[in-house]
């Protein structure tokens, strides 16, 4: 059920996307250009990793970060460079269920939004490709706005943007971390797992 004990009053919905709306493998675009197994893994464990890519999400520049990257593995200039021109194609696709789910909510009405850690520049290569984002009300891209869940500055601000109170929104994330963050601004909280789960939630609440 929502980590909350005003469940009664929440008749919006904030989503997580990564791993939430969409699935993200960083694996998924460096398999194509890396075919040893192990030379993979080490480049995912030293090189691109998820680590150096959450200061995209931060909100620093593609450009920088390629570049000094690229000082330090000069070997794999071009992969370095392939991170950010091809970001695309380390989302696989959407996670099981979870388009409907928001096909659903917004059939019946409920307020849609997202409070998403994901780089600027990123967002804007893989927006075009997801029209689902069309029926949201609103979205907050922490490279955007330079502040990063769990940060409660991003909670503040979206839920200013939003023109909500806390306490009538779910949010779904998949980061204990932000979960918690949320919470503590107010937000019930739902920590996905997967799309039935969540799917029993919301009938719970009502919205479904």
């Amino acid at each position: 059920m929502a980590e909350t004990s005003a469940i009664s009053k929440i008749d919006t919905v904030i989503f997580d996307i990564g791993n939430v709306l969409y699935r993200w493998d960083l694996r998924r675009l460096f398999a194509k250009l890396i075919d040893d197994p192990e030379e993979l893994d080490w480049f995912l464990a030293h090189v691109v990793t998820p680590e150096w890519h959450f200061q995209h999400d931060a909100g620093r520049a593609f450009a920088d970060m390629v570049a000094e990257r690229s000082r330090e593995f000069p070997e794999y200039r071009d992969h370095i460079t392939a991170y950010s021109e091809r970001f695309p194609e380390t989302i696989p696709g959407p996670v099981e269920g979870m388009l409907d789910l928001v096909q659903a909510l917004a059939g019946r009405g409920v307020p849609l939004f997202a409070i998403s850690n994901f780089g600027a520049e990123s967002w804007a290569q893989f927006r075009p490709s997801a029209p689902i984002f069309g029926i949201f009300s609103d979205i907050v891209i922490s490279g955007e706005e330079k502040l990063i869940k769990p940060d409660a500055a991003i909670f503040e601000l979206a839920l200013k943007r939003f023109d909500r109170r806390a306490d009538q929104c779910l949010f779904i994330d998949d980061r204990r971390e932000n979960i918690k963050a949320g919470q503590a601004v107010g937000l019930a909280g739902h920590h996905f797992k997967d799309s039935r789960q969540l799917e029993r939630e919301l009938k719970a609440l009502g919205l479904l």
